[in-house]
């Protein structure tokens, strides 16, 4: 794969079981034919998936992948973060997905770190330019900032600190990206911000986790994926048929790669990245 090439990545969770692992590690294995840069692994706010995610990231590693462990300072304290990031470096781990993350339910204190470039310079204070640190980016701007203008102020803040690149929030309205790119470059910032791409398979759960993370489901694909009912087969196609019209707008325009939130499942991915032609 040239320099040149559109990179692609892929996001897993943790899984909670044996059965979760051996299915997450199949998945894996399926995507691999891709040739994806790297795999990114959740962390729950507070260290709550904190032994999962480093288990995962490590039997990613053995595989022979590149691993990138989410980190969340929502509910974190410094030294807990210390020992995370020491634990990572003594594994060789090398790129990490800094986030501010949610505060879990039942969870009273936001802990020492209150947003994510806080976090970044933290971890530039205590490991130098040993980590690659990506961070979040909205497009559609973040469901809790209080304008537009303050959200790409906290953006602008999260590089910085010391981000080297940006992975956003999923969307399926493309205008959206490119006016969040040109608004960076204008400001001055030219770092990659990668496109976070979620494929379509079931449109009860996707409308409940857009509600939840203010990404838009345009009306005109809600319609039509509430038309389908339960046919599964329809939903997916036609879900499939708008991600990679929504893929190849965004590499044909410049994007310098894309990021698939799996949900630790491999088919609907690879179906798109087989035809967006990876590995290229």
């Amino acid at each position: 794969m040239s320099s040149s090439t559109p990179i692609i990545s892929f996001e897993f969770f943790p899984p909670k079981t044996a059965e979760g692992m051996a299915k997450l590690q199949a998945a894996q294995q399926q995507l691999s034919a891709c040739q994806p840069k790297f795999f990114s692994v959740t962390f729950g706010a507070g260290g709550s998936t904190q032994d999962r995610t480093l288990e995962t990231v490590l039997e990613i590693q053995r595989s022979g992948a590149e691993a990138a462990p989410h980190l969340s300072c929502v509910g974190s304290s410094k030294a807990n973060i210390r020992q995370i990031l020491q634990a990572y470096k003594s594994h060789g781990i090398r790129h990490i997905v800094a986030l501010r993350g949610d505060l879990p339910s039942g969870m009273g204190e936001i802990g020492e770190f209150r947003y994510a470039n806080e976090l970044v310079e933290f971890i530039r204070a205590e490991t130098g330019d040993w980590f690659n640190i990506e961070v979040a980016a909205y497009p559609e701007y973040h469901p809790q900032a209080r304008s537009p203008q303050e959200d790409l102020q906290n953006f602008i803040r999260k590089v910085k600190a010391g981000a080297n690149s940006a992975i956003t929030q999923y969307f399926y309205n493309p205008d959206a990206y490119w006016h969040f790119v040109d608004t960076m470059s204008r400001a001055g910032l030219h770092l990659p911000i990668y496109p976070g791409i979620m494929p379509i398979t079931n449109f009860t759960q996707l409308a409940r986790f857009s509600d939840t993370c203010g990404a838009e489901l345009p009306r005109w694909v809600r319609l039509k994926l509430q038309a389908y009912g339960d046919d599964v087969a329809s939903i997916r196609a036609f879900g499939q048929d708008v991600v990679l019209g929504l893929c190849r707008n965004l590499l044909e325009g410049g994007a310098p790669g894309l990021h698939f939130y799996t949900l630790n499942q491999a088919g609907p991915s690879l179906a798109l990245c087989q035809q967006l032609n990876y590995p290229q």
